[in-house]
């Protein structure tokens, strides 16, 4: 069953292959959001050599990361799943003998490792050639984001499905995939770092899982984190991956239900 969902795998990856325009096109548009947020923290910064904690060359080098690992983590499973729903071909997907959830998720990953493998990797190097980023030159530190990277796409991509399911409830859930896009990007510190956030919020964001899918990996490479520290994210990360698995079983069940009675 796994070699099943394996090639499915592939498929999407080689499917990515055939649009080379919008690859070249999101480096350049990943490149510009890049050093129109670079420049901005700089401004920041001004002459300040750190701010509530966090080093000028520490927080382009987030930047950096954080970014180009979006490029990774992100897929539209979301608006996928709510097509399939809304045109009726997600019942096409009930009778063929594999779990339809696992089917995008897994998909989503083939798209998420054409992104790292042509484009986060390769833009990586490039950025760091043009701005003033260190990167760590041991591989630990990488081992360890790479592990964090793959629990923020599995954490990014369970919330993508428990959106898209929900066109099974509501006539149109449009809105709903814009908003929660908007919500991700500002409350996983992709554009804001959760420790530049008050005390307050960075209160309420921990017990959210969005923190899981930028910040902690972006964390981890840029800020050289003590191996301690690291474990506790990956473990936060490891428990909302675990956690939003159940409300999306719950909802998936219902639905087929609530599309069997449609059907009728």
């Amino acid at each position: 069953m796994l070699s099943t969902y394996l090639e499915l795998m592939r498929i999407r990856f080689l499917m990515m292959l055939a649009y080379r325009v919008n690859y070249y096109s999101g480096i350049i548009i990943y490149s510009l959001n890049i050093g129109v947020y670079y420049f901005l923290w700089m401004a920041v910064y001004g002459n300040s050599g750190s701010i509530n904690g966090t080093t000028s060359v520490e927080m382009a080098t987030y930047v950096a990361v954080a970014w180009m690992s979006r490029a990774f983590y992100f897929n539209n499973l979301d608006r996928e799943i709510a097509q399939e729903i809304r045109d009726g071909t997600v019942a096409i997907q009930l009778i063929r003998p594999y779990h339809y959830i696992l089917v995008k998720c897994f998909q989503g990953l083939g798209e998420g490792l054409f992104r790292l493998l042509l484009f986060s990797v390769p833009g990586l190097l490039v950025v760091s050639l043009v701005f003033p980023i260190q990167l760590p030159g041991s591989l630990s530190p990488w081992l360890w984001f790479g592990l964090s990277l793959i629990l923020g796409f599995v954490i990014n991509a369970q919330i993508n499905v428990l959106t898209g399911l929900m066109a099974f409830f509501v006539l149109n859930n449009a809105g709903m995939i814009r908003a929660k896009r908007v919500l991700v990007d500002l409350l996983s510190g992709l554009i804001l770092p959760i420790s530049f956030y008050p005390d307050w919020a960075q209160r309420i964001l921990s017990f959210l899982p969005f923190q899981g899918i930028s910040y902690m990996p972006s964390t981890i490479l840029s800020k050289g984190m003590p191996t301690g520290e690291i474990l506790s994210f990956l473990g936060i990360q490891t428990l909302w991956g675990i956690l939003l698995w159940l409300p999306i079983q719950i909802l998936w069940m219902t639905a087929r239900r609530r599309l069997v009675v449609q059907g009728g």
